[in-house]
């Protein structure tokens, strides 16, 4: 969800700020670093591994940018390289990092996979998103329009005013 004026992800913001607040209550900087940094070089080389995937079984897809495959499997060996030697050397940071992370899969299953909720687990989820929405002055993107950016840069006026301020009328011929 994202602010009507600013198109900012204001929930999304808010949970991580008070996650990371959690995090950095409850140990030094350094041991989070270390956590999320594990995690995040996790993710890396999935993604290059994903690249390479990608050109394997489906070459024929618009790429963007196009190099050679010899950079990614160079990357993916320094990946691994790097990743068996943060397991090695730090176990017990990468396994709670690995913790955290797989803290995502019970949220997935019980939000995306499970297809079939009771009724009420779908009016709390709706209940939830109304007061979110609500209190974040948020709503979910349009993902269809072509032309987003073109109303992005016309209202772009309009997003820098303050939410409690009125927007001037674009009409010239109405009174105030």
């Amino acid at each position: 969800m994202i602010h009507v004026k600013r198109c900012t992800p204001i929930p999304a913001l808010l949970f991580t700020c008070i996650s990371t607040l959690l995090m950095l209550v409850t140990g030094d900087i350094y041991t989070l670093i270390n956590y999320v940094g594990f995690i995040n070089y996790l993710f890396y080389g999935v993604t290059v591994a994903g690249q390479i995937v990608l050109r394997w079984k489906k070459p024929d897809i618009p790429r963007p940018i196009k190099i050679s495959l010899l950079f990614p499997i160079i990357y993916l060996l320094f990946w691994a390289f790097l990743l068996v030697f943060s397991l090695w050397s730090e176990p017990v940071v990468c396994g709670i990092g690995l913790a955290i992370m797989l803290t995502g899969v019970p949220v997935y299953f019980l939000g995306v996979y499970w297809q079939h909720k009771p009724i009420c687990v779908h009016n709390c989820i709706k209940l939830i998103t109304l007061v979110s929405q609500k209190m974040c002055v948020v709503v979910y993107p349009n993902v269809g329009e072509s032309s987003e950016t073109e109303m992005i840069n016309e209202n772009t006026e309009e997003q820098w005013q303050p939410i409690n301020q009125p927007i001037a009328s674009k009409d010239k011929n109405s009174v105030k």
